[in-house]
């Protein structure tokens, strides 16, 4: 029986799947044989003026005819066929042959000249010769191919164009005249999701939350029966790779209910109406399904706020699928079981009405994981991997601070690779520490040539930042410095750990500030001469400067304001020119006030700089051992909770290689 059914489906059998438009080719290639065979028009061998001589002298001419007066068609004898001399004589065709040969004439008025002085060079009376007849003719069928196969082979192309329009030539939305379906992927009993929420982590409160979106789907009647509603809308919130469209995913796998999930921007097509009908669709598809879950990955391609710009075209028609989103939001109830969930990194440029209590009731931020996070998605990459006994999620997690998920699954596919480039079996520490050298700084260019100069200044320029961040109480821990060149621009850099913090000290912001500049203010102090090298630092610390005034006020002349998310723009800005000129001499002040400074400490710990500097012309790459060795303990050290700390990175750095890693 089994196998009854499955011969008889031609889906399982593998066989080709019939498509209407074969037909079209199969009455295009048959068009196209009849216009090659000469359909209905004879024979195919055209001989010339000489040829028809020798056929009269050999008395095998049976008749000709001269059609519409350009075309004389030859019959031969039929006991004249089986002769070798015309074996080439055209056979019966698929409509019947009605001569032999055939050439083309131009004048009929000479060809019977010609005809007739070829019969009385053989002496044949005129009564026994063969007459010229002359014959119109009208091939109907010729004439009608000439114009009906080239639009055929137009409507095959056609057709064919259509199919393929809108995308990619299948699903919905794929012909164009689908071009106003939904073209979100239907997760069901028949395509399911494998991701759970197992398979999150560093997302403790979000997937609580969440969770009671999947309870609600399971059970309804729990929070009905007390008279309450489940949101309407879930918005996740967060940077780049925070793990937002993980969560749905998971939540997809979790809630076993059909889940629809498509982009913001498969909304917005250059045909106007498209987007609005494709909401329509969806949500009609939604109803149908119920309960179930819809999620618009990257909402704001379709959110933006109405009305900040005064332009036409795409812009309206961005607005006219958000109006229809809108109302579509509003037009299904929660008892349906029809949830909207989306994600977004930019949610500040989304339309008010779009956030409103009632569309988007909930909104889950998602932020970057903090070190129980980042060691609990540590933990979920490092079963997918081969790992040895060196490499512990708790030191991985120190030594990623401020790394969203995303990042953290390269670290571990970055280290698995560069274990494998070393033929090794397993994946160490040292791989996780050449795989966050590589994510950080870039790729190490071994072979970049540089002249011995310039890398004595490359050296003072790295000793300056690691004397500096040594001997500020509020600088970041070092955890080293190295002058192997990395990507693109980077011919050297000193690593810091910071620590899990979220507000910041004036005296920590100066203090970072006075760090970054050691190393141009080690370049004045050794050489008396400054380089271009510093230039990605003074992008910093020039940032961090308007920030100290403009955003965190911490100026006292400039007051106790914020212009945070305000343009500096002439035209735009929220002060006066006073105010403006006022910022900038005080940034300038600033900026030049922790130069000096960093100046005079580098002054004081010149011995420090020299040691640093000719360490590392020898080996390249300091850890912090190394710098305890050579210049002794840091005098931060001293505070509580820093040992740990400290214990954890040298584990993770050990000097015995001089913290030179090669693959």
């Amino acid at each position: 029986m089994s196998t009854n059914n499955k011969n008889s489906n031609p889906e399982e059998t593998g066989g080709p799947k019939f498509q209407s438009y074969w037909i079209y080719a199969i009455m295009s290639v048959v068009l196209l044989a009849l216009v090659l065979t000469n359909w209905g028009t004879g024979a195919s061998s055209e001989i010339q003026l000489n040829r028809l001589n020798d056929m009269i002298k050999d008395n095998a001419v049976q008749s000709i005819k001269l059609v519409n007066g350009d075309r004389a068609e030859i019959y031969i004898k039929e006991d004249k066929k089986s002769q070798p001399a015309y074996e080439d004589a055209a056979p019966e065709g698929m409509g019947g042959s009605r001569y032999d040969y055939y050439l083309e004439v131009a004048d009929p008025g000479s060809f019977n000249d010609f005809i007739n002085k070829a019969y009385e060079e053989q002496g044949v009376p005129f009564a026994d010769r063969v007459r010229v007849d002359a014959e119109r003719r009208t091939d109907y069928l010729g004439n009608a191919l000439q114009w009906l196969l080239p639009l055929a082979v137009i409507a095959f192309i056609w057709i064919i164009l259509m199919r393929r329009l809108g995308s990619g030539g299948g699903g919905p939305g794929g012909q164009i005249f689908n071009i106003g379906k939904s073209k979100a992927t239907l997760f069901d009993q028949n395509s399911k999701v494998n991701i759970t929420f197992a398979d999150v982590a560093g997302l403790d409160e979000a997937k609580e939350e969440v969770m009671e979106v999947v309870d609600f789907l399971k059970n309804p009647k729990k929070y009905t029966a007390l008279g309450g509603k489940i949101p309407k809308g879930v918005l996740l919130v967060g940077p780049p790779g925070t793990g937002k469209t993980l969560l749905a995913k998971a939540v997809a796998g979790e809630a076993g209910v059909p889940f629809f999930t498509m982009s913001g921007s498969d909304f917005v097509e250059m045909f106007v109406g498209v987007g609005a009908s494709r909401v329509r669709d969806l949500f009609k598809q939604a109803r149908e399904k119920a309960p179930c879950i819809i999620f618009i990955d990257e909402i704001d391609a379709i959110g933006r706020a109405r009305g900040r710009a005064n332009m036409q075209g795409g812009n309206d028609e961005r607005e006219n699928t958000l109006n229809q989103l809108l109302v579509e939001m509003d037009g299904f109830s929660t008892d349906k079981g029809v949830i909207l969930m989306a994600a977004t990194n930019r949610p500040d440029v989304l339309d008010s009405a779009l956030l409103r209590p009632g569309r988007f009731d909930r909104q889950i931020g998602i932020d970057r994981p903090d070190l129980k996070g980042r060691e609990a998605i540590f933990k979920v990459h490092l079963k997918t991997i081969k790992t040895n006994d060196t490499v512990n999620a708790e030191v991985l997690a120190e030594m990623t601070p401020g790394f969203a998920g995303a990042e953290i699954a390269n670290i571990c596919n970055e280290a698995a690779l560069i274990a494998a480039r070393r033929n090794q079996d397993s994946i160490g520490l040292d791989d996780f520490n050449y795989a966050l050298d590589k994510v950080i700084g870039g790729l190490e260019k071994k072979n970049k040539l540089i002249s011995p100069d310039e890398k004595k200044i490359i050296a003072y320029h790295e000793a300056g930042h690691a004397i500096c961040g040594w001997f500020l109480e509020h600088a970041m821990p070092l955890v080293k410095v190295t002058i192997v060149p990395r990507g693109v621009a980077a011919l050297g850099y000193a690593q810091y750990l910071p620590k899990e913090q979220y507000i910041t000290r004036t005296e920590q912001m100066l203090d970072m500030m006075c760090m970054t500049f050691g190393g141009r203010a080690a370049e004045e102090v050794v050489f008396n001469q400054i380089s271009t090298g510093a230039q990605n630092d003074l992008d910093k610390v020039t940032k961090m400067a308007y920030d100290m005034i403009t955003v965190y006020g911490m100026n006292p002349d400039v007051g106790q304001v914020s212009f945070y998310g305000m343009s500096r723009d002439a035209y735009q800005r929220p002060y006066s020119d006073e105010t403006a000129t006022l910022i900038d001499d005080r940034v300038r002040d600033l900026l030049q006030g922790q130069y000096d400074r960093a100046k005079r400490l580098l002054i004081t710990k010149r011995d420090a700089v020299n040691k640093l500097a000719e360490a590392l012309l020898e080996k390249e790459v300091l850890s912090r051992k190394d710098l305890e060795t050579l210049i002794g303990p840091r005098p931060a050290d001293a505070e509580e909770g820093y040992q740990e700390w400290a214990g954890v990175v040298d584990n993770a750095h050990d000097s015995d290689n001089n913290g030179l890693i090669t693959p």
